[in-house]
């Protein structure tokens, strides 16, 4: 893969002439310091924007402690789930050229996924199960509505069956996942029983995975490919990977986990960034804060930025809506095993958490604001009623281990003064 030129994100307009308080801005330095201050974080960076210009850019902190390597402008960052978004909108491409529809059963393509079978009882190794009463649809997998699961959420016969399959992506089990394809991990996927009958309840899953593999047999290329040109070279994201080419990785932050004795190398669970083996469209990139904020640029802007055109306007809009059965929140409609979002108040669109009522999630948000997080405790939100956008970039697991984004939403939104 060809990597582009170094691209560093700079603050590129005065705050106070994009409604920002300087003083107040720095209040987000301020408080998040205190995290790297005290142990509890490695490093970080912010990006604040809006209305197109880059308000605010810092960072604090160290990319590699052992080494005392500082954080730098270029650092890479493993996103996580903050791919599930990138996922998302792949899909959203072949939706506008009328390839794919969201109430398109996915064993149209995928025919592994002919006869799902739904969690009825018993224990995991002796499961009892029933036919779904509805097939997975496309709009499910958006949505974490399909009744698929995650190992590591561990709250479920279901999850202890992903766990004995050797499919738990965090644990050591997940190293094996290395060594297969996409296709074959869809295949290992289907033969589980599902928690719940597709579009019943929301559920973090495995689901944008199978998006990908899903994307892949529609295009006829790799899903790698495919994101790379439709999405990151159209929008000059040069410095965003699903494998890191060797000669960046020293500029990679290294991976963090929270434990009692403060922060630790997160070990093995640090090299799929490396070694991933197989391009995973729910956690599998790693990029820049330039490169990502690109991305989140062209949300905000409706589906275009600097006159490249992704998507339109509409299509924007229909991924920010709410998909949740009859206008319900997360703690409604979901099972709070895990979530990179409150679920009290949040709704959830395609691939992305969207903000229905502030007051009930107890955040500082608009009403229809949208984004989402990552493992690593890294997050992005774009809010179209204010024009603004910002994200955060740090790397420590899980995340959360602090309570990181709902005070960049309280900081950013209490500098914001016109």
């Amino acid at each position: 893969m060809q990597t582009g030129a170094v691209t560093r994100i700079e603050v590129s307009a005065d705050p106070v002439e994009l409604g920002f308080d300087p003083g107040r801005l720095a209040r987000i330095d301020q408080r998040l310091a205190r995290f790297v201050d005290e142990g509890r974080l490695p490093g970080w960076q912010v990006v604040v924007s809006r209305h197109g210009q880059v308000a605010h850019a810092s960072s604090y902190g160290l990319r590699d402690v052992a080494a005392n390597r500082p954080i730098e402008p270029d650092t890479l960052y493993r996103i996580y789930s903050m791919t599930k978004p990138v996922t998302a909108v792949a899909a959203m491409l072949l939706l506008e050229r009328g390839e794919l529809l969201l109430t398109d059963p996915i064993a149209t393509w995928l025919p592994e996924f002919a006869e799902p079978r739904v969690y009825l009882g018993g224990s995991d190794l002796a499961p009892v199960t029933r036919p779904a009463t509805e097939p997975i649809r496309v709009r499910h997998l958006l949505t974490h509505m399909s009744g698929l699961g995650y190992g590591f959420l561990r709250g479920h016969p279901v999850s202890m069956m992903y766990l004995n399959a050797g499919l738990d992506e965090l644990g050591p089990a997940g190293t094996g996942l290395a060594r297969t394809s996409l296709a074959e991990l869809t295949r290992r996927w289907a033969a589980l029983p599902l928690t719940f009958d597709p579009g019943q309840e929301w559920q973090y899953s495995v689901g944008i995975d199978v998006l990908g593999r899903l994307i892949e047999v529609i295009c006829g290329q790799p899903f790698d490919e495919f994101v790379q040109q439709h999405i990151l070279d159209p929008l000059g994201m040069s410095e965003t990977f699903f494998t890191v080419p060797e000669q960046l990785r020293d500029r990679v932050a290294v991976l963090y986990q929270a434990g009692p004795g403060g922060i630790r190398p997160a070990g093995s669970l640090a090299e799929a960034a490396f070694t991933p083996g197989w391009p995973s469209g729910g956690a599998g990139l790693t990029s820049t804060p330039y490169d990502y904020w690109r991305f989140t640029q062209m949300l905000c802007g409706g589906g275009q930025v600097d006159g490249v055109r992704l998507l339109a306007p509409g299509t924007v809009a229909m991924m920010r809506r709410n998909y949740l059965p009859n206008g319900q929140d997360l703690s409604q409609s979901g099972r709070p095993l895990y979530a990179e979002s409150p679920m009290y108040g949040v709704g959830f669109g395609l691939g992305m958490s969207v903000t229905l009522d502030p007051a009930k999630a107890g955040i500082a948000a608009s009403v229809g604001d949208f984004g989402w997080g990552g493992l690593a405790s890294t997050v992005f939100t774009v809010d179209p009623a204010l024009d603004l956008t910002y994200e955060f970039y740090t790397q420590l697991v899980p995340s959360s281990t602090l309570p990181i984004r709902p005070l960049l939403r309280q900081l950013v939104h209490q500098a914001i003064v016109e």
